[in-house]
């Protein structure tokens, strides 16, 4: 049986009509007791596993998901993978992602399809531009490549969109990542799984974690659909929905709401934009991916939901904003669109620390940011839950940081997580 990818296994089992693969990942059943259980397996949870398993020698984890790998939002996103934030504690939390990125495929032995393409934030004023220069001039004193670019050189990187006198949102400039770009979302989650398998974690799908078990005020394992599962630590890591079983913890009341935020593909088109542009006098993101589909989005829906579908306002206002930029758009048909469950931090920077209860440990608070910092979120998650306090990376992402007023607001729009 093969189990490893390269030209030779590919060519080998071409020849014998690819009989000999292995299964990506085995079909684990729980076992009674593990070192770490990871609740989720999504992205974040799936690279907490593998990174325990390799940078920690853990390998007694299990990772419990109520549905399959990838149903999540790491299955349902817009694959943006970047590192140009202003904080330095967000900018150097996420260029430790952008690192681990770069060589993702070859650490996990899958090909993730991570296309540096870059990303272009278009600036439509004077002030825009002012605002660029400084968090482009701070990315570059954390190592972070940044440029500051003309309205000509945005104009001949990006020719198709409207730079007509006529333009309801003049160009003005914009800041490039060139680092940054996209990646293949579902083959994130399944590189990721495969890899940890591997390495003797167990990934126990269709599971779902109903309770907590306890032994006074310390988490020692999880009641699920699939018997009782004990545990040293349990981490969760569930995204949109970290309050509902937060609350299974007797946990009530968090710094985070869950919001839907939508994403849109439109039908393939001839290669058209071949970068990531985000729209700056609105919400909108856009690229197009390798089967010619553009990808985009924007605001999340102004009320808190638990749907995975949004609603119209929204949806007009996303493709508003597209239609602006690229006149061209106009007539081009929608393939499909969907929602995701967001879990939108109080400051719109991420919790990545021991929980508020001994034995559990939290992953959360994610906003716009949780794709691409899933290599990054797990790394340090891993660190947290195996040597009981955080990386210098995350030592910021505390929950004690809303109580204490040290919060992480990278848009500077306080306490208003609809905002971020």
């Amino acid at each position: 049986m093969t189990d490893r990818y390269s030209v030779f296994s590919l060519f080998r089992e071409a020849l014998r009509g690819n009989r000999g693969w292995q299964r990506a990942w085995r079909a684990a059943e729980p076992k009674p007791q593990y070192d770490v259980v990871i609740i989720g397996g999504g992205g974040h949870g799936l690279a907490t596993a593998y990174y325990l398993a390799k940078e920690h020698g853990l390998h007694s984890v299990a990772v419990v998901e109520r549905g399959w790998v990838g149903g999540g939002n790491v299955g349902r996103n817009t694959t943006i993978v970047r590192s140009n934030y202003l904080l330095p504690q967000n900018a150097q939390f996420y260029e430790k992602g952008m690192k681990l990125w770069e060589q993702l495929s070859r650490d996990l032995n899958f090909n993730v399809m991570f296309s540096q393409r870059g990303t272009l934030n278009l600036a439509h004023t004077p002030g825009q531009m002012d605002a660029y220069a400084r968090r482009g001039n701070a990315m570059r004193l954390e190592g972070i490549d940044a440029e500051l670019l003309t309205r000509a050189e945005v104009q001949k990187m990006v020719p198709e969109m409207d730079y007509s006198d006529a333009a309801r949102f003049p160009i003005e400039g914009g800041l490039l990542q060139p680092r940054a770009g996209t990646a293949r979302h579902d083959a994130v989650a399944w590189g990721f799984a495969r890899a940890a398998d591997r390495l003797g974690v167990d990934i126990i799908e269709n599971c779902e974690v109903t309770g907590f078990a306890r032994s006074g005020d310390r988490i020692i394992g999880v009641e699920t659909t699939r018997g009782r599962i004990h545990a040293g630590k349990v981490g969760v890591a569930v995204a949109g929905s970290t309050s509902e079983v937060m609350r299974r913890a007797g946990i009530d009341r968090l710094p985070i709401e869950s919001h839907v935020l939508q994403a849109f593909v439109s039908e393939p088109l001839k290669p058209l934009i071949d970068t990531v542009v985000t729209f700056g006098a609105g919400h909108l993101y856009i690229s197009q991916s390798d089967k010619g589909g553009l990808v985009f989005g924007g605001d999340i829906d102004g009320y808190n939901s638990y749907a995975q579908r949004g609603n119209l306002p929204v949806y007009e206002d996303v493709i508003a904003s597209a239609v602006a930029l690229f006149p061209n758009l106009a007539r081009v048909r929608l393939l499909r669109n969907w929602g995701g469950i967001m879990d939108m931090s109080m400051d719109g920077s991420p919790i990545i620390a021991p929980g508020p209860l001994p034995g559990l440990y939290l992953n959360a608070g994610w906003c716009y940011g949780g794709f691409k910092a899933t290599p990054a979120s797990g790394w340090c998650f891993a660190w947290t839950i195996a040597r009981e306090a955080p990386h210098e990376l995350n030592a910021a992402f505390t929950l004690e940081r809303f109580a204490g007023g040290r919060v992480l607001d990278e848009k500077g729009v306080g306490p208003a997580p609809e905002l971020h």
